[in-house]
């Protein structure tokens, strides 16, 4: 396949508890960005025949919080295609949430909306 504007990568991911990272079973936005790059690999891999490297993000923004015991889905699309650049539009929207209780211990929930968590730009490089 070649690089082709449009081209799209999608991952699911359940976020364990031993991710959490703050109060409340928040994970880190750092998270955000390490599936970006697993979805931003797989896209250079689908168009390019190599992993690719990360040379920088334009724009990142946290725009509701990542829990353990979430589901994600997360989006990558192809929007520009450069002679070694590739830049990349990224979401990380929550489908489905853990909804412990007392009695329920390991209750979840799938999301009527998901939920927009984490969105980027970067830009990755592949060998000429």
């Amino acid at each position: 396949m070649a690089a082709e504007v449009g081209t799209v990568v999608t991952h699911r991911r359940y976020v364990p508890y031993s991710h959490a990272h703050y109060a409340g079973n928040l994970v880190d936005g750092a998270y955000s960005l390490g599936l970006f790059g697993d979805v931003a690999t797989e896209m250079c891999i689908r168009t390019d025949g190599d992993e690719g490297l990360f040379a920088s993000y334009s724009d990142v923004q946290f725009k509701a919080p990542v829990r353990a015991g979430d589901v994600l889905e997360i989006r990558c699309e192809l929007v520009r295609v450069g002679t070694r650049s590739r830049v990349m539009e990224f979401a990380v929207h929550v489908v489905a949430r853990g909804a412990a209780t007392e009695e329920k211990p390991g209750a979840a929930e799938v999301l009527d909306e998901p939920i927009l968590a984490t969105s980027a730009t970067g830009t990755v490089v592949v060998p000429g």
